[in-house]
């Protein structure tokens, strides 16, 4: 097992799908013009805003005995709790609202309470070890380990990593274990069609190879080779980046979102595949140097943007998704600054906020009057906080 890595110096740290179904409403296209970096009463506004979308998200989800989560609200749920991946994503909204400049210092108690909290669902009696879907006993029942929970979670640890000063050597530890769990995800027979690739889960259900199962789990892997200069993690991360532009390359320059063992492809065109493909590129291009990783990463988000800005496709598709789509775009803008990203962010946040955003109680409603989903209030809540986020920090960003 290779879950110790050796941490550089901190100069080394430094350098390396439901449709909306409200009406239209006058507000700025999400394909509007270039704008210019946000100021800071822009940073401000954006600010407040994250923190009554976290208010609202702590006040009708989180339950403050177990520190878990409400999967809706109101509950409709038999299970009691949140499965890990909206866990995750209300985890890593929390991270941002902490790092947003100013706020450490009163949300870093909150940050802890999570990463507390989402052990319940750590299994450490597998092997590999890794989360499970949802909570261990004795609070839960444990379920089936999905590889890409486990990476936004190894996503979450880095991010701490990255925003504690010195950097937090735990965090990357658990991160690098995780890595060793999405390793042994690999499709290893050579007769399955588009060979190679990471299980989408360990579940006998599904035998999905998906992007949001590859590109992930090599992201992970290059903050991990960025972060320690150990070759193993660039030559797994290649592995993952690769088999997706292999396999689920779209004609249309955007990436299908898994394949099947018969051969058959869905063809779905998620905004956070796109998002994943983007990060995973501009980190290679960092590990490497080379050119034409860069080039893809900013082609994918070139073609993205003129994608889900067209027919009002922001809206045909989550917040979640569009929170990790955004978050690396945020990443690639600080190897190309283009204010296009940034735009497009602000843009559909003020178009949510608009159609969907009750505020009496700060949720976001996009399913109308049905319970309000987590992963859709988490989601809203980090891209709000990304808003407030300085642009020098950007990097920072999972």
């Amino acid at each position: 097992m290779r879950h110790r890595p050796r941490p550089l110096s901190r100069r080394h740290l430094l350098a390396g799908t439901a449709a909306l179904t409200a009406g239209l409403v006058a507000v700025p296209s999400v394909a509007a013009a270039r704008g210019s970096a946000p100021s800071a009463d822009d940073l401000g506004r954006h600010a407040r805003r994250a923190r009554r979308t976290y208010d609202a998200l702590q006040h009708h989800f989180h339950d403050p005995g177990t520190g878990l989560y409400l999967e809706t609200y109101p509950r409709t749920e038999a299970n009691p709790w949140s499965y890990v991946w909206p866990f995750s994503q209300a985890l890593v909204g929390t991270q941002v609202l902490a790092g947003i400049r100013g706020h450490h210092r009163r949300y870093a108690p909150d940050v802890a309470a999570r990463f507390a909290a989402l052990e319940s669902y750590w299994n450490a009696g597998t092997e590999p070890p890794g989360y499970d879907s949802y909570v261990r006993p004795p609070l839960g029942h444990g379920g089936d380990k999905f590889y890409d929970d486990n990476e936004w979670n190894a996503l979450a640890f880095i991010q701490r990593h990255l925003m504690s000063s010195g950097g937090d050597q735990a965090a990357l530890t658990r991160a690098a274990e995780i890595f060793d769990l999405v390793v042994h995800g690999w499709d290893t027979d050579p007769d399955h069609p588009c060979p190679g690739g990471v299980f989408w889960t360990q579940a006998d259900w599904s035998r999905d190879r998906n992007t949001v199962s590859n590109a992930p789990g090599a992201e992970v892997g290059l903050h991990l080779y960025l972060l320690t200069g150990e070759r193993y993690y660039l030559d797994w991360a290649l592995r993952m980046y690769e088999w997706v532009r292999g396999c689920l390359l779209a004609p249309n320059g955007l990436y299908w979102d898994s394949i099947r063992l018969d051969g058959s492809i869905w063809e779905a065109q998620f905004s956070y595949n796109q998002g994943v493909m983007i990060g995973a590129g501009a980190l290679l291009y960092r590990a490497t140097g080379e050119p034409e990783y860069l080039d893809q990463a900013r082609d994918t988000a070139t073609r993205a943007l003129a994608h889900y800005a067209a027919d009002d496709r922001y809206f045909t598709q989550p917040a979640r998704f569009h929170a990790i789509f955004f978050a690396n775009l945020l990443r690639l803008g600080t190897l190309r600054p283009d204010p296009a990203y940034y735009d497009a962010m602000r843009a559909y946040a003020e178009q949510a906020r608009a159609r969907v955003h009750d505020p009496d109680t700060g949720l976001y409603r996009f399913t109308g009057d049905d319970p309000v989903l987590l992963l859709e209030q988490a989601g809203m809540l980090r891209i709000e906080a990304m808003l407030a986020w300085h642009p020098d920090d950007h990097a920072m960003l999972t």
